[in-house]
């Protein structure tokens, strides 16, 4: 006798703050999900700076209507990891962890979500991925060498040495500071003519102080080259210039998984990759495939927020109900 598959009534693909939103909106009304996450739960927070503040207030960052308690305006990683992982436990949520979401595809009224291990079935599939697990490369030789990273974790592994940041955006600018005031050589490196304005307001003006005092060294109108064992090469306007480098961090930014949504019969805009949805329920032109939170800013991510996404997963939630 031929065995049943299970259907589940949504997959939910990713289990960051937008992921956790959308499928506790859903349980709100009724609906179960399951969430696939090809980590841990909020990896990406996960991975962030380890005294990393988020830019937002803690109640902007709040998901499914329950309260962000925090002895700060702004939270910090630790609050947001407890407090995700807390309202993924009220509700009751359904993970499936360290799963990575190859391909989904329409099968008649039902989708297939091929993963690395099985094939997973559902009536409607959530894609919540976010940008973070993806960073730019620069494609340059020696992107790959180990002391080389596209993260920035914490400096106490620094202290005393030479180290060079390359992108002058926020999370450049936060880890120079913290990386001075732990007693590292750091030098930031900006592909235009100043700091990008993504920098948070507040950490301006630090910088900008730290710099004139030669705390911190700042070149701009400058691209990297190359990076050797203890060294990186740039190009400076135009001339080249060798710098000493015991460890090398890119904070050039992140980007969407564009192949996933390929695999899933989406059409990304090449560049952007901005995808067709509707604006007021994020369904996607595959009748009950739909994008919440940050993907749906192509590589636009500093468009969309938490505080933003949160509001996407309550259509989305409202859409789906009204389709069972």
């Amino acid at each position: 006798m031929k065995e049943e598959k299970e259907i589940i009534p949504v997959i939910v693909v990713g289990g960051g703050p937008c992921g956790i939103a959308a499928a506790a909106e859903l349980k709100k009304r009724g609906i179960e999900s399951l969430i696939v996450e090809k980590g841990s739960v909020t990896e990406s927070i996960r991975r962030y700076p380890k005294r990393m503040r988020f830019f937002s207030t803690a109640e902007n960052i709040e998901i499914a209507g329950i309260p962000f308690a925090t002895g700060n305006v702004k939270a910090d990683r630790n609050e947001a990891l407890q407090y995700y992982r807390k309202v993924a436990l009220y509700f009751k949520l359904k993970f499936q962890l360290n799963t990575t979401v190859k391909a989904v595809e329409k099968e008649g009224e039902l989708f297939k979500v091929i993963t690395s291990g099985e094939t997973l079935y559902a009536q409607k599939v959530v894609i919540a991925t976010g940008y973070f697990d993806l960073a730019r490369q620069l494609n340059i030789p020696g992107e790959d060498l180990p002391h080389v990273d596209h993260y920035y974790d914490e400096p106490y592994a620094y202290s005393f040495q030479h180290v060079v940041i390359v992108g002058a955006g926020n999370s450049g600018v936060e880890a120079a500071l913290e990386l001075y005031r732990h007693d590292v050589h750091v030098t930031l490196v900006a592909r235009g003519e100043d700091l990008k304005p993504t920098a948070k307001y507040w950490l301006v003006p630090d910088i900008k102080n730290r710099i004139k005092e030669g705390k911190i060294t700042l070149i701009t109108n400058a691209e990297a080259v190359r990076i050797d064992e203890k060294s990186i090469t740039l190009e400076v306007a135009g001339e080249t210039r060798v710098l000493p480098a015991e460890h090398v961090f890119l904070l050039v930014g992140y980007l969407p998984d564009g192949t996933l949504l390929e695999n899933s019969g989406l059409k990304p805009e090449p560049i952007s990759l901005l995808t067709p949805h509707n604006t007021k329920t994020y369904e996607t032109d595959v009748k009950g495939l739909y994008l919440c939170g940050t993907i749906l800013a192509g590589i636009h991510t500093e468009k969309v927020f938490i505080e933003n996404g949160r509001e996407h997963a309550i259509a989305i939630a409202e859409d789906i109900e009204g389709s069972f």
